[in-house]
């Protein structure tokens, strides 16, 4: 039985199928309406750049795994996103651990729209 949600049914005009489109969010957590949206996207960003880095250092498993602390199985998951045991502050202790520095900058928003949440967002120097 599969569990998959089916698309509702696209309209037809003179046999021409007319489909919508939802802009998303900017966050496909919040737009699948999953707990703590912000959280999972900034450990989703944070696993990326981590495993750029583990890439960029052609590092095995068993060696990410040393160099981390952390089990092999465990950095399967990391390189498989399955994020759910590794918390934002992990993720940055784990990139610190590969000889990089990690700067939180806290500013000012962009632009004059003062309402709603303010964006986290996650990137690495050259």
């Amino acid at each position: 039985m599969s569990t998959k949600a089916k698309a509702p049914p696209a309209e037809t005009v003179d046999n021409t199928v007319i489909e919508t489109v939802e802009a998303g969010s900017g966050n496909v957590f919040a737009d699948l309406g999953l707990p703590d949206p912000d959280g999972r996207q900034l450990r989703v960003q944070l696993a990326l750049r981590l495993n750029d880095l583990l890439k960029d250092e052609g590092l095995t498993q068993a060696a990410a795994a040393k160099r981390l602390g952390i089990s092999q199985p465990h950095v399967s998951e990391l390189k498989h996103y399955k994020l759910s045991r590794f918390s934002s502050e992990r993720l940055l202790h784990y990139i610190t651990l590969l000889n990089r520095d990690v700067e939180i900058f806290i500013r000012p928003r962009a632009g004059t729209d003062s309402s709603g949440a303010g964006a986290v967002m996650v990137w690495a120097a050259a």
